[in-house]
């Protein structure tokens, strides 16, 4: 979505990891509230309440990079190529790489929304569903986010045919999935 074939791969790249971040909160919101409440309380009761509510965290995580590193994939096949083996500018599997990189920091990040605006942390769907996306937009476009970071250092390489891996933002969204998880496992573990 919003990639067309053609267009510099970098820039391409960016947008698709941005799209990524949404729908891995989205992805984390079906996880955690598909299971009907008898289900979900057996599956609390066999393994535990807050070991369940990480394994849905974990499956949202899973299916977010798999669409990521497949989305990834197609731009990096549709892109613009130059003479070379190049796209944009820049070599294809460098670009992929710093790609994955963005797509792993925006599905980390998303997976850490889903998992503070969802339930058992946020339990009401009209007000869970308002922090989700508002929180989804502030991260896009907040100076500090990391996802924004992850994007903007796609967007720079691409302006200036150069690929830069945005490492310390993947870093920082790792922690701060870490963090959220354990505050959504907690919640889970009181009963909430």
């Amino acid at each position: 979505m919003g990639v067309s074939p053609g267009e510099p791969v970098l820039d391409s790249l960016g947008t698709t990891a941005a799209a990524l971040l949404p729908a891995a909160a989205w992805l984390v919101r079906v996880c955690v509230t598909a299971e009907p409440a008898a289900a979900r309380a057996c599956t609390a009761a066999a393994a535990g309440p807050a070991r369940a509510h990480l394994a849905s965290l974990l499956t949202a995580l899973a299916g977010a990079v798999a669409a990521g590193a497949a989305a990834t994939g197609v731009v990096v096949a549709v892109s613009g190529r130059r003479p070379g083996g190049s796209a944009g500018g820049v070599p294809l599997a460098a670009a992929a790489g710093s790609g994955l990189l963005a797509v792993l920091t925006c599905a980390l990040l998303g997976v850490a929304l889903g998992a503070l605006g969802s339930r058992p942390v946020l339990p009401g769907r009209a007000r869970s569903l308002l922090v989700t996306v508002v929180a989804a937009v502030a991260l896009l476009v907040g100076p500090v986010s990391p996802a924004n970071a992850a994007v903007r250092t796609l967007v720079t390489g691409s302006r200036q045919g150069a690929v830069t891996y945005p490492v310390l933002p993947c870093a920082a969204a790792a922690a701060l999935v870490a963090g959220a998880a354990a505050v959504a496992c907690r919640a889970a573990r009181r009963g909430g």
